[in-house]
């Protein structure tokens, strides 16, 4: 810069038409700019900056989540099935999603004989979590180093003379397969037995040292109880049983639980709201966690803030998350298909169904069709009824067709409770690869569609 043009910047600069200083990041020495530029300039920095601390649209949560999971991660093998397991620890899910809708849609390839193999190596265990009828229940992978800390010995057991049979013979002997269990009650009926024995499971009593006893749950025809048992005993019976109790040592404190619990819940939503602790249904409440939380804030672990616009006050996240969840606000819109049961979809625990549609919940069979985080779709269990929400475009069907297409057949035969040739979206449908049938529409695994 010349003498002369230097003295006559100094001179605008003293009469206030420019404004003097170090304007830009990484360049040193005086720079002049004019008042009007930097009060732009002022303006777009304070709002940058407003936007890194504001709270995001609760939406973004449904961009944020299936992406925080790794839904549609096109990694594959033990190392990831062990990954999965590990950010679902604890997580109650039916027997009938876990596989087909949970796993295998975050990784590649998946196989029930990966997590056969991770349970026969000691590396993953499950407990029941509850059942769901004759023929279905939740239930919770745990990584069995983690185990002693995460899971909990029920509360409440299973009263009756096979029951406690069981129990004395597991607690005596230890792992046992079903034939020595049922010589061990002196029962005459095996059904009896068996029963009794899942009792126990979904109480979170008892477990197994396979999941071939969850996939083969199903509705049992009634033996003649006299007729001797088989040799090999009935399908859902498979593997060796043992009690929960037999995962626990050490024995883990209730401090040495609940920063457990915390940390798991952390590792599985990013961002922790009371409303999705709440959904976990902890024992305690989001009351209990909190103590540990905090603590893990103060120790500079985690943070403490507002992220999520519409949820409570008490928001505690993984640092990373805090950045993934915001920049989820500019990430092109994905349309994602999942079962309604899963962690990966926020409605019916931290964003609540649409009002208008009381139908919608989180059952198993289910699935939902997010745009962007949105709710368009919620297909109801057995696939017969289609709830719309919003406006609904070929995408949405197109990505339902390629995830309820692992039943054996999905039939639509209602749209929002109406008959669905009354229906707008029809057309759309069999676009999607759905043919037409007397009661609605249907779709055959062999014509489900390929999504590029």
């Amino acid at each position: 810069m010349t003498r002369a043009a230097a003295g006559e910047l100094s001179r605008l600069a003293g009469r206030g038409d420019i404004v003097a200083g170090e304007f830009r990041p990484g360049h040193a020495g005086r720079e002049y700019c004019h008042p009007d530029v930097l009060r732009s300039l002022r303006r777009k920095s304070l709002a940058a900056l407003r936007r890194e601390v504001e709270p995001v649209p609760v939406d973004v949560l449904g961009r944020f989540l299936p992406g925080w999971h790794g839904v549609g991660v096109q990694a594959s093998g033990l190392d990831r099935l062990a990954e999965i397991v590990f950010q679902l620890q604890g997580c109650a899910i039916p027997a009938s999603v876990l596989e087909r809708d949970v796993l295998a849609v975050r990784m590649r390839d998946y196989r029930p004989q990966l997590l056969d193999q991770l349970i026969s190596m000691g590396e993953v265990v499950w407990t029941g979590r509850g059942s769901l009828g004759s023929s279905d229940g939740r239930v919770a992978l745990y990584l069995r180093s983690d185990a002693p800390r995460l899971v909990r010995e029920p509360e409440e057991r299973p009263n009756g003379e096979t029951h406690e049979r069981l129990r004395e013979h597991l607690q005596g002997r230890g792992a046992s397969f079903f034939r020595d269990l049922y010589y061990a009650t002196g029962s005459g009926d095996e059904d009896a037995v068996l029963d009794a024995l899942w009792d126990m499971v979904w109480a979170g009593e008892v477990t197994n040292d396979t999941f071939l006893p969850l996939r083969m749950l199903g509705p049992r025809s009634r033996r003649n109880p006299h007729r001797p048992v088989m040799r090999l005993g009935p399908p859902a019976s498979a593997g060796r049983w043992s009690l929960v109790s037999d995962l626990l040592r050490p024995i883990a404190s209730t401090t040495e639980h609940l920063h457990a619990m915390a940390g798991a819940l952390l590792q599985r939503y990013g961002v922790l709201t009371r409303e999705a602790a709440l959904g976990e249904s902890i024992t305690g409440g989001f009351a209990a966690l909190y103590p540990v939380l905090r603590a893990m804030e103060e120790a500079g672990k985690i943070r403490r803030g507002y992220f999520i616009d519409g949820l409570g006050g008490l928001q505690f996240a993984l640092p990373g998350a805090v950045d993934r969840l915001r920049a989820s606000r500019d990430e092109d819109t994905k349309v994602v298909a999942l079962a309604a049961t899963d962690p990966a979809s926020p409605y019916g625990t931290t964003i609540p169904w649409p009002q208008h549609e009381s139908r919608m919940a989180r059952a198993a069979g289910a699935y939902v069709v997010l745009d962007g985080g949105e709710l368009r779709l919620y297909l109801e269990r057995g696939g017969r009824s289609l709830l719309t929400a919003g406006d609904v475009q070929p995408a949405h069907l197109r990505a339902l067709a390629a995830l309820a297409a692992r039943v054996d057949k999905l039939e639509i035969q209602s749209i929002d409770g109406a008959p669905i040739k009354a229906s707008p979206i029809e057309g759309m449908l069999r676009e999607a690869g759905f043919g037409t049938t007397p009661k609605g529409v249907v779709l055959w695994p062999e014509r489900r569609p390929v999504l590029a």
